[in-house]
């Protein structure tokens, strides 16, 4: 993943941790101190709110733990590698399609962010300008050729960046 979605993570984890669960925690709190809990949908609420929270967490830190920060920025991109963004043209349609390679909890598809693991982003990688490729679909065969490989900044071609307000649940 790149630096930027690494401290994302980072950032959402913080805020987690330190804003939201203390405040649900307090709001627990409050709820269970207006008697039977039982029958509190407050506290109930606060309660399950606080599992979701946990849950996040733990996905998060495993995340965070397992993730292999790279800097695009670094290397040439003469050849596809993490962080390219490739035009390329479908053979079998002569259209332009333009594709960026990113971390899986990167990836934007509908804005042309394909995860590295993707079977498009796997038959691209190492690929020059000039090369073809053939991707297996279900509906069949699909020809490309390597028009242009350049490197953009994946946070700058992103449309979905978290922010602390999609952190929070609500």
């Amino acid at each position: 993943m790149s630096l930027e979605g690494y401290d994302n993570l980072v950032e959402e984890f913080k805020y987690l941790l330190e804003v939201e669960k203390p405040k649900t925690a307090q709001e627990k709190l409050v709820a269970a101190a207006l008697g039977d809990r039982s029958e509190n949908a407050d506290y109930q609420a606060a309660k399950e709110k606080l599992r979701f929270i946990d849950k996040r967490l733990f996905y998060l830190n495993k995340m965070i733990q397992n993730a292999v920060v790279i800097d695009p920025s670094l290397h040439e991109h003469k050849r596809v590698s993490f962080g390219s963004s490739v035009l390329v043209i479908n053979l079998d349609t002569d259209e332009e399609e333009h594709y960026t390679l990113c971390g899986v909890l990167e990836s934007e598809p509908e804005n042309g962010l394909i995860s590295i693991h993707s079977p498009l982003a796997k038959a691209m990688l190492g690929k020059e300008e000039g090369d073809t490729f053939t991707i297996k679909l279900p509906k069949g065969n699909k020809e490309y050729e390597i028009e242009k490989i350049t490197y953009k900044n994946i946070f700058s071609l992103k449309k979905n960046i978290r922010t602390q307000h999609d952190f929070a649940f609500h």
